[in-house]
């Protein structure tokens, strides 16, 4: 008889993940979950409470990958490092942001918040008050998650790529009036040259470059 290593949470973890990337999360259940792991579902119940307590697993894991830069460095350094560390590990982990923007994920771990704490000191050091703060956190959120569900969504040239492929890209583009819609129509011919990565990290300039302008307090000097 083979031998079969025996059941634990991390395992548990790893089916999961494995599953709702196949599957999405709608197709991540308890009894799929099981039944991948070849075990009655009653036994992950030893190790995990339900399907939220998995997802915010998967979610701690993720933020566990999170760098957070040396508390030494200028403010605007630090915000761009976690929020570019933080946008690189969710998108190795694409079944996590949406876990956690459509509130089936929320985990309160210190490894899960430590890159937000990181992140909201760097707010505070700029001066921000309590409420602005929370403001430019929310704004730093949008943008990280806002990418990453876009290019989840089949957004970015290579999933519509993948999806709907050349031909139909084509036909989209030629059904554009650009009588009608001048600038969409201009925009639009731009994407066979877009990369998500690289927008993000112009759109990531973009908002540092509003926080010093509006921080309260003197502008930061970079290291010699």
């Amino acid at each position: 008889m083979a031998h079969r290593e025996p059941l634990s949470r991390e395992k548990i973890l790893d089916a999961a993940l494995a599953l709702a990337g196949e599957e999405g999360l709608d197709g991540l259940s308890m009894r799929k979950l099981a039944k991948s792991l070849g075990v009655e579902a009653m036994s992950l119940y030893n190790h995990v409470a339900n399907k939220a307590d998995i997802l915010d697993g998967l979610a701690e894991r993720a933020f566990a990958e999170v760098d957070c830069p040396d508390p030494a460095l200028p403010w605007p350094d630090r915000v761009r490092a976690i929020a570019s560390s933080m946008h690189r590990a969710l998108s190795r982990h694409p079944v996590v942001p949406l876990a956690l923007v459509t509130d089936q994920a929320n985990p309160t771990s210190v490894t899960a918040l430590r890159p937000l704490d990181a992140l909201v000191g760097a707010l505070f050091e700029a001066g921000f008050s309590d409420a602005d703060a929370r403001r430019m956190l929310t704004a730093v959120n949008s943008l990280i998650f806002g990418s990453l569900l876009l290019s989840t969504a089949g957004f970015t040239v290579e999933d519509f790529r993948a999806q709907t492929g050349e031909q139909q890209l084509d036909v989209f583009v030629r059904h554009l009036d650009p009588a009608r819609l001048p600038h969409f129509s201009r925009l639009i011919q731009s994407m066979p040259d877009t990369d998500p990565e690289t927008d993000f990290d112009r759109a990531l300039d973009a908002l540092i470059s509003g926080l010093i302008a509006t921080a309260p307090g003197s502008p930061p000097e970079s290291p010699e």
